[in-house]
């Protein structure tokens, strides 16, 4: 009588990962692992795998997140937050952290929280997936597209008795369930189980409308703001930190966001733009990117104490031209901009303002409205908002409501995380949950 053992190693698991990315990597590495029986392929369909790795974080990798309260780590997706609650209990950024320090890869926290490999290299990521995918005898092949794929009812394995099956079947669930992977150049792959780890790539979209999942429409997250002034484009490289930020849109909430902000030749970027962006994602596209963006330049302080400061200077300096003496912390160039927009003119002493021109100043520097008219691309960071329904999704497993033995992970579920290390957080948590999951027998 064959045992499972035999039995394992005669026929074993067949899982295909489609996506040769952060998540479709790790999930593939944690099934291996879990598994030393499964036959495990990754598919990718450009030349080079962990593409995003590499230029995420300026090249540096910005691994995860030092935030190791599950609570307070949803709190940073703007979509998904609530699903991954339960996830990140059995996965979080200390796993991550103890993960790659145990394949070598130590990580270290900046002042921010965001977590960065020592070496400050990218590669550093990207090669120590590599190497524990070639450890786990993972066949990763790369320039491989997929076109489409099928589900077929499984067969009996023929060199094995039906009474063999039967006593085996309660502990093989691969034998329920087959999928064909058919590749572009005309192979056609089977499979026992199957993992989605394509991102935004619309292949993935397409395979998971053919099985019957919701699409959440997916629209860019993480984007920086275009404003047409050319007066403060003219003002590129100058930043704050912080300011305080709010976006109006017509019949919709207002988001608020505080933080670093850089000025740049199209508009604003920095931080606290991105954030407001990744909240505001779904609103801003629906309105085709045209808001109010109010900025609070001295966050710190109130309109009142603001108001103080100014007629203080106006008090002590009444000789002197505004323009050079501000007494108010705010970079020179940046004042020199915010006087104009209240028609200041560059030579007029402070003696010479009005108490109504006083106040248009005070509220320019607590409450200036920009006009948003379009975004930006944040290339090393752009993340798409939207994809598979989330309440399709076992989120203790990763596999589908829908379909046994498909399973998702990555940007290709409908959760998006704010810029500083989560989004790679949540593809390292659902894609090792749908590994573990897809390795059991």
């Amino acid at each position: 009588m064959t045992n499972q053992r035999d039995f394992l190693k005669l026929q074993p698991l067949q899982i295909v990962v489609i996506g040769g990315g952060a998540a479709g990597f790790f999930g593939a590495i944690a099934c291996a692992n879990a598994n030393p029986y499964a036959r495990v392929i990754l598919l990718e369909a450009s030349r080079q795998p962990l593409a995003k790795v590499r230029i995420s974080g300026g090249g540096r990798c910005n691994v995860t997140h030092a935030c190791f309260e599950p609570a307070a780590l949803v709190a940073n997706y703007p979509r998904g937050g609530k699903a991954l609650r339960g996830a990140f209990s059995r996965f979080q950024a200390k796993d991550t952290i103890s993960w790659f320090a145990n394949h070598g890869v130590p990580l270290k926290k900046e002042a921010d929280g965001r977590m960065f490999p020592v070496t400050d290299s990218s590669e550093t990521i990207v090669q120590c997936l590599m190497n524990a995918a070639e450890e786990m005898d993972i066949e990763l092949r790369t320039g491989t597209p997929v076109v489409s794929v099928k589900r077929l009812p499984s067969t009996q394995h023929s060199h094995f008795d039906s009474a063999q099956c039967t006593a085996l079947e309660t502990q093989n669930s691969a034998l329920k369930t087959q999928f064909e992977v058919y590749l572009k150049s005309g192979e056609t792959l089977k499979c026992d189980r199957l993992l989605l780890a394509t991102g935004s790539n619309p292949i993935g979209y397409k395979i998971v409308q053919e099985f019957g999942h919701q699409i959440e429409p997916p629209v860019p997250s993480l984007f920086t703001f275009n404003i047409a002034d050319p007066n403060l484009r003219a003002l590129s490289g100058v930043s704050m930190n912080p300011v305080r930020l709010r976006l109006s849109v017509p019949q919709q909430p207002t988001l608020e966001q505080m933080g670093p902000l850089l000025i740049t030749h199209w508009g604003v970027s920095g931080p606290a733009v991105l954030k407001l962006s990744a909240w505001g994602a779904r609103i801003l596209s629906d309105n085709r990117y045209q808001a109010t963006l109010t900025i609070n330049w001295l966050p710190d302080l109130s309109q009142e104490e603001v108001r103080e400061k100014i007629v203080a200077v106006k008090n002590e300096w009444g000789r002197k031209a505004i323009a050079l003496h501000r007494g108010i912390d705010l970079p020179h160039r940046l004042w020199q901009y915010l006087i104009n927009r209240v028609d200041i003119n560059t030579e007029m002493r402070w003696a010479e303002i009005s108490n109504k021109t006083l106040n248009l100043l005070v509220q320019e520097i607590s409450q200036g409205k920009y006009l948003i008219n379009g975004k930006g691309v944040f290339k090393e960071e752009f993340v798409t908002c939207g994809g598979v329904s989330l309440k399709e999704v076992n989120f203790k497993t990763m596999e589908s409501k829908l379909i046994t033995d498909l399973y998702f992970a990555g940007e290709i579920l409908d959760i998006d995380g704010i810029t500083g290390g989560f989004n790679f957080q949540s593809a390292w948590t659902t894609a090792y949950l749908a590994g573990l999951a897809m390795a059991e027998n």
